[in-house]
């Protein structure tokens, strides 16, 4: 059985799999297949574990932070600001778990960073008009 060849594209990263025969991602409307011969397509990847079979019969899971899935001549892209490849299943949805922790984290400290500044700007923009309606007396 012939299959299509998988390019993975990470900000840092990127690597091409042959002879995949099937991919299995989801977007908005729900999860969907990508066979050998598949029309011309394209779709917003959600975040989470998309998975892919080589002829070999051996399934891979991707973990992404969402991205842009391409389906053009017989080739299948992936564009992702970063994704991990596992066979295993509960290693790369722990490493997937760890990955979202990390991002909340630092979500939640860039968060508390703006809230600080813009407190900081109020207060000084509050001081600057003080001053300016004390030059006007």
């Amino acid at each position: 059985m012939r299959g299509f060849a998988l390019h993975l594209h990470g900000a840092t990263a990127w690597e091409t799999v042959e002879q995949v025969h099937s991919f299995v991602g989801r977007d908005a409307s729900g999860s969907f297949g990508i066979q050998p011969g598949h029309e011309a397509f394209i779709t917003a990847l959600e975040f989470g574990l998309a998975r892919y079979r080589c002829v070999d019969g051996v399934w891979q899971y991707l973990a992404l932070p969402g991205g842009i899935l391409h389906v053009t001549g017989g080739e299948v892209f992936v564009f992702t600001r970063r994704y991990l490849r596992d066979t295993d299943y509960r290693r790369i949805s722990t490493q997937l778990e760890d990955q979202l922790r990390a991002e909340d984290v630092a979500l939640s400290r860039t968060r508390a960073s703006l809230q600080q500044m813009e407190q900081h700007l109020l207060r000084r923009l509050w001081e600057l008009e003080q001053r300016g309606h004390g030059n006007e007396q």
